[in-house]
């Protein structure tokens, strides 16, 4: 059996908001194999998007421990949680966060320029992949000249750029119509399937959730539920 991707063990997360102090992550224990494709799930508050931030390395355990590849994370320094960030984890998130007033193939490239790729060959690797999904006739538009669903994609590009072992995705279809997030899904589908890459998305839409090979279900801070993978997810 393979080495889980990742594998968090009784991660603890608590915010101080003035002197009162919350618990957004109790306890979770929870490994993630290679290419895996799993839904975190649960209402506004459960601790869902907390512990995505944990997963990407975008915040740190106040207790537990979180082993990724095999390397324990918290004895990173931050240079080297940058270096994983950017190497072998890839973000979507509701809002795109895409750079307004730059083109799209230079969105794209981006993350390539952080390990000191060439202007040109990040272009080119960027321009091939926004051709993988679908865009590859509008390589010099801005993200104004894009749709929704269209930004999404970019942003989803821009994510598999680095050739992550995982891509986190944090409401993804959030600001989308019902068949542009049904489009969505499929490309994240497809990507797992296709280039082995293990897929996070977070949300409370169960028509969402339904894509994943796998669902786990929060409740204040917690794991209530944790599905065996299903044989149900569309195709």
């Amino acid at each position: 059996m393979d080495a889980p991707l990742i594998d968090i063990r009784e991660a603890w997360k608590t915010y101080r908001v003035e002197d009162v102090e919350i618990p957004a992550v109790r306890g979770v224990s929870l490994a993630i194999p290679p290419a895996q494709f799993l839904a975190i799930t649960g209402a506004s508050g459960s601790g869902k998007s907390t512990f995505m931030h944990l997963v990407g390395c975008l915040d740190r355990l106040d207790r537990g421990t979180y082993d990724f590849e095999g390397r324990r994370v918290e004895s990173l320094s931050r240079r080297q949680l940058a270096q994983l960030r950017n190497r072998r984890i890839g973000f979507v998130f509701q809002s795109f966060n895409l750079l307004a007033r730059t083109t799209i193939v230079d969105n794209v490239a981006l993350p390539l320029a952080y390990q000191g790729i060439g202007r040109r060959e990040r272009r080119r690797r960027a321009a091939a992949m926004l051709e993988r999904v679908g865009l590859g006739e509008r390589l010099r538009h801005t993200p104004s000249q894009l749709s929704g669903g269209q930004q999404q994609r970019v942003a989803l590009a821009r994510a598999l750029i680095t050739r992550p072992a995982i891509v986190l995705a944090d409401e993804p279809t959030g600001n989308l119509d019902t068949t542009t997030s049904q489009e969505i899904m499929r490309l994240l589908q497809e990507m797992n399937r296709d280039a082995g890459v293990s897929i996070v998305v977070v949300t409370h839409e169960p028509d969402i959730a339904a894509y994943a090979q796998r669902q786990v279900m929060f409740r204040d801070g917690q794991v209530v539920r944790d599905t065996a993978p299903s044989t149900h997810a569309a195709a």
